[in-house]
């Protein structure tokens, strides 16, 4: 990699061998339908991309040899222009910043024909300038996301119109192997991070199916034998509730606060989290490393984080931590387990009240059945097992995440040309 002489544009600094293109000159705009998810099913002929799976599924690419599409029958398609491998389609329209004028090039079309839908773009290279495989990175070109959200209109949802999106100037290199090394390099990455994520889906698959073995008794590790009871939940635990804190005594610096917004694949999160200055709490609101919570309410209700940070937090109301009753019997480690697993999950939906809002109170998760090895030895040796799948699967996704930011970081770089290949 080198750095290059870069030139002042209307859009920012460019190398001084890269070109502006508009999406005007550079793409032919074609038609696209407007059938809804209520046309679509799953055997008609005509394949149709769906512009919330552009936003929900798919990122940059469209590959049709990995992601399945609904169907339109052949009738409908009409007048629709029909999709062409390489193409690019764009959403049009999205319900917040950073998805506007995202969008996916198509690829490994093979013989399968395809439309584009409603609240999308069907864009056709015209002139040969923009190379298959760098197209499904322009949206993610800052300087070209930068002019994307400067046009972006409305309220509840943002869009780019025709006549604005024609007006979007992109940055390339007039080298098409230029280009296709950049789109490479790009590729590749993706890739390790696609075998990463099906590691770790794996991973976890193993794990699920080592805990509805091992928590129910129906395999034992070596060296156990006493049985097994069932017990309600509230006999071994009791769920402490949270602290009332009052939204106007929320903070931006101090000590953190964790919400039912704080739960997120059976972690605890401190995204948009809140913080109080220190007060003098009961020990009872304090969460500590290696805590067990459960969000009571709202959207989360039922989902278990386990809190992994060394410092401590303030537990806020509709949080509930899982407190033994008697350590020398149960093993929390055990417990966080189970209340992890389906067979919590479903006699946790049994008890959801559905009002104005999902939620569930203490006494309702207390009454819950598990079953429970007499022996607590067996208890802390089974937790132990699946605690090392744990950290097996965090360390994938860390290394994952960390290529995550790495793409991105470098995407930058290379998307805009303040770093240039040698190819």
């Amino acid at each position: 990699m080198s750095q290059t002489k870069m030139q002042e544009t209307e859009i920012g600094l460019i190398p001084v061998d890269w070109d502006l293109v508009s999406f005007g000159d550079a793409f032919d705009f074609l038609s696209t339908a407007t059938y809804s998810r209520a046309d679509l099913n799953g055997n008609g002929d005509i394949l149709y991309v769906h512009y919330g799976d552009i936003h929900t599924k798919w990122n940059n690419f469209l590959d049709l040899e990995k992601n399945d599409l609904p169907s339109i029958d052949k009738e409908k398609q009409k007048k629709y222009s029909v999709i062409n491998e390489g193409d690019l389609i764009m959403a049009d329209a999205s319900e917040d910043y950073e998805g506007i004028g995202k969008s996916v090039e198509v690829k490994h079309l093979g013989g399968k024909k395809a439309i584009s839908g409603l609240h999308t773009f069907l864009l056709r290279e015209r002139k040969g300038s923009i190379v298959s495989g760098f197209r499904g990175y322009i949206h993610s070109n800052q300087l070209v996301k930068k002019q994307f959200d400067r046009l972006a209109t409305g309220l509840k949802v943002y869009g780019v119109s025709k006549k604005n999106l024609k007006t979007v100037l992109i940055p390339i290199p007039k080298d098409p192997a230029e280009q296709s090394a950049i789109a490479q390099v790009l590729s590749d990455t993706d890739t390790l991070i696609e075998s990463l994520n099906k590691l770790i889906e794996k991973k976890k698959n193993i794990k699920q199916g080592a805990m509805q073995e091992l928590l129910t008794g129906r395999k034992r590790l070596e060296g156990f034998s006493r049985e097994w009871e069932e017990k309600k939940l509230g006999d071994v635990i009791k769920l402490q509730g949270g602290f009332s804190f009052k939204s106007e005594e929320f903070q931006k610096i101090g000590v953190p606060i964790i919400r039912i917004s704080n739960f997120d694949n059976d972690r605890v999160n401190l995204n948009d989290v809140v913080y109080s200055k220190k007060i003098n709490l009961s020990e009872d609101f304090i969460i500590k490393m290696g805590d067990v919570l459960i969000a009571m309410s709202g959207a989360t209700t039922g989902k278990v984080g386990i809190y992994n940070f060394s410092f401590e937090s303030y537990q806020n109301q509709r949080v509930g931590k899982f407190v033994v009753l008697n350590k020398r019997l149960n093993d929390l480690k055990f417990i966080s387990h189970q209340v992890r697993s389906n067979t919590f999950k479903e006699g946790v939906k049994k008890e959801i009240a559905q009002g104005a809002q999902p939620n569930i109170s203490g006494k309702q998760i207390e009454k819950i059945e598990m079953l429970f090895p007499k022996d607590p030895k067996e208890q802390s040796t089974i937790a132990q097992v699946l605690s090392d799948m744990d950290v097996e699967i965090e360390e994938l996704e860390r290394k994952r995440d960390k290529y995550i930011f790495i793409k991105k970081g470098m995407m930058q770089e290379l998307l805009t040309g303040r770093i240039r290949l040698k190819y």
